[in-house]
């Protein structure tokens, strides 16, 4: 009797969505997950770990499959080619499943999608694969080697080369491959560090204590989010240890009035908002009714009064604000390059191009957002990317643009392990597999009272 699903038919969906339609993998295989709920543990982490797996290593096995195939991948039918970079992938990284079931079940599908005449073609390509898989030689040397073993475009692999060694660029393309627990963020309003990791226990989840932040876990051991009284209480909040970093960094007084530019999914503000302990204000804004309305559900689900979420373009100045926020924060749309461990897509979707277009994109957002900072205030900027020109490159744009402002120092206010990674006196690189957690840049810059900015000016004519 046929299965009334195939997980290799979902798999096959999700990367035809990916690769061909320009979906998030992230945003798609949520949503996959969410929709067959009840399929069993085990084919759901099927579903997950062959999607996931054949997007991370999808520049080596378009390498391999160029091996076997006389139609090189590029020229292949986009389901041909989906359903053989998924089958690869499970005979080079999944001992648990058998060649032959590997090949008969692309055949097989192949003919559900329309393409028995190409079923002997995909046969004896796999075939050929299985057999000769342990003897492709790869290159040795070079970014190229590099780029084949991490699947990581070369272009990328010469961008970091300008500022990172060889041996922290192959730290960071290991860090993308390797499988990590989900990181949680202890809802302090609602519960102790200690206790939320006792009823986490109790619910037969595994719970390890971030070394970074206190409130922070490392969880795994559970079939689903939804399936633990934990987070459907709200007790917790999924967010990594670096995005937390950036709420820590920011910290806002009680009473605080904060805008949160490009809030979405909403970690951050609503960080900031607990830290407020219900005092203050967080204005949270994205661009789209989308994103603006996942913020309004995780509000939803905090239970937080002193946070709002609405729609407004970071780019256009909204002159309501001037001069009226103690705390911008300003985690901006960037290439991504530090979190291609969980999306693994962006390495295939971002180009140079489009990275000098978000630098220019960035600049013109802190250009608008620094006026809403009002004397003596905050503008914390962050991004999730380990690209320079998009991290310290722009805070110096930034200080010598807007004098008034200035790095603020936070060595201080981070744990040890982490006070040699501040970069000049208020920004921290973190690096992925360097660092436990993401790729991620935060700089804390303040907004000098108008007596400072003219002592400072004086101070520079007497100079």
């Amino acid at each position: 009797m046929t299965k009334p699903v195939n997980e290799r038919e979902i798999v096959l969906a999700v990367l035809m969505e990916v690769t061909e339609n320009g979906a998030y993998s992230h945003v798609v295989l949520r949503e996959v997950l969410e929709k067959y709920q009840y399929l069993e543990k085990r084919e759901r982490a099927f579903i997950t770990r062959v999607t996931e797996g054949t997007l991370e290593h999808m520049i080596e096995i378009d390498y391999i499959l160029d091996q076997f195939s006389k139609v090189k991948v590029k020229k292949m039918k986009p389901v041909i080619r989906n359903i053989l970079r998924s089958a690869v992938y499970q005979l080079k990284y999944m001992d648990s499943v058998p060649d032959r079931a590997v090949c008969s079940e692309a055949v097989n599908l192949a003919v559900r999608k329309g393409f028995s005449g190409l079923k002997g073609y995909v046969n004896g390509v796999l075939r050929s694969t299985a057999r000769g898989l342990e003897q492709v030689e790869y290159p040795s040397r070079g970014l190229k080697a590099l780029s084949i073993r991490y699947s990581c475009p070369e272009w990328i692999l010469e961008l970091w080369k300008k500022s990172y060694s060889r041996e922290v660029i192959e730290t960071m393309l290991q860090d993308f491959q390797k499988e990590k627990p989900l990181t949680i963020r202890c809802r302090l309003d609602r519960i102790s560090p200690e206790e939320l990791k006792k009823r986490l226990e109790e619910e037969g989840v595994r719970v390890t204590p971030h070394p970074y932040l206190p409130y922070a876990f490392e969880i795994a051991g559970y079939d689903y989010l939804d399936g633990l009284e934990t987070f459907r209480d709200g007790l917790f909040a999924v967010q990594d240890v670096s995005s937390m970093l950036a709420g820590e960094l920011a910290d806002p007084p009680k009473g605080a009035e904060v805008l949160d530019v490009c809030a979405a999914p909403g970690g951050k503000a609503l960080h900031a908002a607990e830290r407020m302990e219900g005092t203050g204000h967080v204005q949270a804004r994205d661009l789209t009714e989308k994103k603006v309305d996942l913020i309004r559900e995780n509000i939803e689900q905090a239970e937080l009064e002193n946070i709002d979420a609405e729609v407004w373009d970071a780019a256009v100045f909204d002159e309501e604000f001037e001069e009226k926020a103690d705390l911008v924060i300003a985690d901006l749309p960037c290439s991504g390059l530090g979190v291609l461990g969980k999306k693994a897509d962006l390495r295939y979707k971002a180009s140079p191009e489009g990275t000098e277009a978000l630098v220019k994109l960035q600049r013109q957002i802190l250009s608008c957002v620094q006026r809403y900072v009002k004397p003596g205030g905050v503008l914390l900027y962050s991004t999730c990317t380990v690209n320079p020109a998009e991290n310290i490159d722009n805070v110096h744009w930034f200080l010598e643009e807007y004098p008034g402002f200035e790095q603020d120092g936070i060595r201080d206010r981070l744990c040890p392990e982490l006070r040699d990674s501040v970069q000049e006196k208020g920004c921290l690189q973190l690096l992925p597999g360097v660092h436990r957690c993401d790729g991620f840049f935060i700089a804390r810059l303040v907004k000098r009272a108008p007596q400072e900015e003219e002592q400072q000016r004086q101070g520079k004519e007497t100079q």
